[in-house]
């Protein structure tokens, strides 16, 4: 997950500002309390069709709510139903899905209703699905349905003057049966589904606001969801309130074996979400003025503990004295995510895939040292990436092992051997004898410059010149969709508990949207689709480990690390636990009424 380039609109008001939403009073059972936390980068437009950065779907999951969403506390993961009456009526085989709405589900007020209530329907689903088809949207989403809808070659080229969103396009697998029953059919069966109906991307949006606010339509988020957008300081502050038009929500959800998530069960069993007032919320890009903002108790979570800086807060793995006294609580989660470097194989000098192109990245990802990344940049929370997957994803198999080694010597034998040889200065060449300059684009942060040290230091070992472009991650991912970035780091933490949902970001008729590398091979690709029809199994993976092959054998990528997130709470905060899959908690977390907590 993800940030991906917006609509050139979307720009228009990107210096810092001010945004307040009209808000009524806000529920009373969470009067008074107030969760602070943060985002470590800046939020992109708050549209579920669009958004794919990881502080903008944390928002945005709180504002919109698709039909299904996780159990917080069950292990394995569960779905259930969310602003469905049950579970999905499955038919032919999986082909077919009958989705019951409940009624009585609103959207939280905007002045476009004009003072109306304005009920959630099944209308809302199907036009918020199509926008995933609209070009003018690129929305990075649009492989979750693209091909798998039956008929949806109407949607991805409509009829002449008429728009995929436009109510006079009907298709067979998109059907508003009544008010509140979508019926989705799709041209085979797909395991996924379930997990797609979960995804922020199929949040339920209202027409008439995305009509109105046009190209501005993310600076008006309305949902149907526990909170709304009540105060809005760009890339700096934003605050949620509970939604006063929130339907009653009581915590139902079953815990797994383990006796912790059962205390909170019980804990959380019979209450109303969500459970505080107002959540606000600090994007911090500094990792030093984030952990300095948690001792200071101005944050009441510190999610990931930045592992430069794990000292501040660590001793040995274990929370500090000092900190355990206080009541600090130290959770460690291994979050579905993989860090990982990308390469544009349509780049002049480093993409293509003859073999002095294939020679050059092989190099490159030969100099990568994963265990002197994990040891100095990692302080040891995170564990090397071998595939495209981490742990706990299905489809992971922790025999698969990276065959591309840390080895300087055969790296340079590689470049000499295909022609990139060493001028007077000491740097390598092309193979026709032109300069070979690369360029990099990281964070403009500490954790970016001590990565570019790194790679510098890496690249120098081979002979190979780099310079490093600073930019904002926005404008990085911006630069990315079109093609316009060599290489870049990268994370992407998933979307659903699944592989497809990582292999799909090397799937070639994903260029331009989750596949920033622009690998486009053809073997990999039918691997890919024959895998998609697949359930978990071993002749599934066998089909992943020929993908991961393909990957090491090409190095579009070099898998780096799957990180270990070491988690600290402030002691006044109940319910606290960390989900695999969404990314935020703030509706079932709780502060203590008598806790001697900082006023935010």
């Amino acid at each position: 997950m993800k940030l991906f380039s917006l609509p050139a609109g979307y720009w228009l008001f990107s210096a810092l500002l001010s945004v307040t939403v009209w808000l009524p009073t806000f529920p009373a059972q969470a009067a008074g309390k107030t969760l602070s936390v943060l985002l470590t980068t800046p939020e992109s437009a708050l549209d579920p069709a669009v958004a794919s950065d990881i502080a903008t779907l944390s928002i945005n999951e709180n504002i919109f709510e698709p039909m299904l969403r996780y159990d917080y506390l069950a292990r394995p993961l569960q779905l259930r139903p969310n602003t469905l009456k049950s579970m999905p009526e499955v038919r032919d085989g999986g082909k077919t899905y009958i989705l019951h709405l409940q009624p009585g589900i609103f959207f939280s007020p905007d002045p476009v209703f004009k003072g109306r209530a304005r009920e959630l329907t099944a209308a809302d689903y199907a036009y918020s699905i199509r926008r995933l088809y609209d070009p003018v949207l690129k929305s990075p989403w649009l492989f979750m349905f693209e091909g798998k809808l039956l008929g949806d070659e109407q949607l991805r080229q409509p009829p002449q003057g008429l728009g995929a969103t436009d109510p006079r396009l009907t298709i067979e697998g998109l059907q508003v049966l009544d008010t509140y029953t979508l019926q989705i059919r799709l041209t085979a069966p797909d395991k996924n589904f379930p997990f797609i109906l979960a995804t922020g991307a199929t949040a339920a949006v209202a027409r008439e606001v995305m009509e109105a606010y046009g190209n501005q339509a993310g600076n008006h988020p309305t949902g149907t969801g526990p909170f709304v957008l009540s105060e809005w300081q760009r890339s700096f502050r934003l605050v949620l309130k509970a939604n006063p038009q929130y339907r009653q929500v009581i915590f139902q959800d079953q815990p797994g074996s383990d006796p912790a998530a059962q205390a909170m069960a019980a804990a959380l069993r019979g209450q109303r979400l969500p459970l505080v007032s107002q959540v606000v919320i600090h994007i911090i890009e500094e990792q030093q003025a984030r952990v300095l903002a948690f001792l200071n108790r101005e944050l009441d979570v510190l999610e990931q503990v930045p592992p430069p800086l794990a000292e501040m807060v660590l001793r040995d793995g274990q929370l500090k004295p000092e900190l355990q006294q206080q009541g600090v609580r130290l959770s460690l989660f291994s979050p579905l995510q993989t860090y990982y470097v990308w390469m544009n194989m349509e780049d002049p000098v480093i993409g293509g895939y003859t073999p002095d192109k294939i020679a050059l990245r092989r190099a490159i990802a030969m100099s990568y040292d994963s265990a002197e990344d994990i040891r100095l940049m990692e302080k040891g929370l995170a564990i090397p990436a071998h595939s495209p997957l981490p742990p706990n994803v299905l489809g992971y198999d922790p025999n698969l092992k990276n065959p591309v080694p840390h080895d300087l010597p055969l790296a340079n034998a590689l470049l000499d051997r295909f022609g990139y040889r060493r001028a007077a200065d000491g740097y390598r060449t092309l193979p026709g004898g032109q300069p070979l300059r690369l360029e990099m684009y990281s964070q403009a942060n500490t954790t970016g410059r001590l990565r570019d040290e790194l790679w510098r230091k890496s690249l120098d070992a081979l002979g190979i010149r780099i310079s490093f472009k600073t930019d904002k991650h926005s404008e990085i991912i911006r630069a990315s969709r079109l093609g316009k970035v060599q290489m870049t780091e990268a994370n992407w933490i998933a979307d659903f508990p699944d592989g497809e949902n990582f292999y799909q970001l090397l799937y070639g008729p994903n260029t331009g949207r989750a596949n920033y590398a622009r690998f486009n091979l053809p073997a990999f690709n039918q691997l890919y689709e024959q895998s998609r029809l697949m359930t978990d199994s071993p002749e599934r993976r066998r089909l992943y480990q020929q993908m991961a092959l393909l990957m090491h054998a090409y190095n579009p990528w070099i898998p780096r690390i799957h990180p270990l997130s070491a988690d600290v709470v402030q002691p006044w905060v109940r319910n606290y636990q960390h989900h695999p899959v969404e990314l935020t908690n703030w509706r079932y977390l709780d502060i203590a009424p008598d806790a001697q907590q900082n006023l935010h």
